[in-house]
């Protein structure tokens, strides 16, 4: 993996995927090391981010490295007209790494063939987010003792939600079986689920929010994402379409953990929060974790 780029989860192979999650174990166990003592790490960051980017930030000086960067793109130079190449370009000249988050699909793969450095995609569009799919996946390792043969249930906004999109190409690795419960207008894309219809991974489609949660072992909640909508009118027809309340896990498994990749808006009532089950603010804190570890792997530290 050194001096690669990672911009989707398909870069990782099964193998590499758990290599990391044994490295964030390990840093959990372990958070101030040094590797990156004398290295710069460009965070551009050209929408709005908070958990994202403060966990980089932390996890880069953990590491004992320095940040330059911006967190809001009207505080760059494409204020000016500047293009994301030339913005590459001069970054990679003064970082020994890049983590970037854009709107755009595609522009974090574009990024990785303009830069000097390696990327690290932090998100783009509604395309992937695979550092948040690492963090995911040690957070349902640690909570489940294993990553095979669980059962996924993803709910809410499964059309734009670059979260579930990273978590599925990477669970297809581990014999999942995935529910998708969302409204019909943000259904799973018809290319995922070509994707496991090709491999074999079974699926079922819900519209409903019911006592189908009591065989999870992982609920995966999303919020409706009211800035990938370009028609007001449809995100106000889907913006509550489930709401997850604490009455509602009395009959799910002891160890089923409800994940959130945050913020949350309505999606999960506050109730929630005093159940056991609830693991997202916990799953938060482990991205420090996961993060730490894919920039100790990219970098070769690992």
């Amino acid at each position: 993996m050194k001096n690669r780029s990672l911009v989707s989860i398909n870069d990782f192979s099964r193998e590499e995927m758990l290599h990391v999650l044994d490295v964030a174990e390990e840093f959990e166990h372990n958070p101030n090391q040094r590797l990156l003592e004398g290295k710069v790490v460009g965070s551009l960051f050209f929408e709005p981010s908070t958990r994202t980017r403060l966990s980089f930030e932390t996890a880069i000086n953990r590491l004992g490295g320095r940040v330059v960067g911006f967190s809001d793109s009207a505080s760059s130079s494409t204020t000016k007209g500047e293009s994301l190449k030339d913005t590459i370009q001069m970054v990679s000249r003064y970082a020994d790494l890049i983590v970037m988050r854009h709107p755009l699909e595609g522009s974090a793969r574009y990024a990785s063939e303009q830069s000097l450095v390696p990327v690290i995609n932090a998100g783009d569009g509604a395309n992937q987010h695979p550092t948040q799919t690492m963090l995911d996946l040690y957070s349902i390792r640690k909570t489940q003792g294993t990553l095979d043969n669980l059962n996924i249930f993803l709910v809410g906004d499964l059309k734009y939600g670059r979260t579930v999109h990273s978590l599925l190409m990477a669970m297809s690795h581990f014999n999942p079986t995935f529910h998708f419960v969302s409204p019909e207008e943000l259904r799973m894309p018809r290319e995922y689920k070509l994707f496991l219809e090709e491999h074999g991974i079974p699926y079922y489609e819900h519209g409903e929010l019911t006592d189908i949660i009591d065989d999870a072992d992982i609920i995966y909640m999303t919020r409706v994402q009211k800035e990938r909508f370009s028609d007001p009118m449809e995100y106000e027809r889907v913006k509550n379409a489930y709401v997850l309340k604490k009455d509602m896990l009395e009959n799910t498994k002891e160890n089923m953990r409800v994940l959130h990749p945050l913020p949350r808006v309505n999606e999960i009532h506050p109730d929630v929060d005093s159940s056991p089950k609830a693991y997202y603010f916990d799953q938060a804190r482990n991205g420090v974790f996961a993060r730490m570890a894919l920039i100790a792997v990219v970098m070769g530290y690992r």
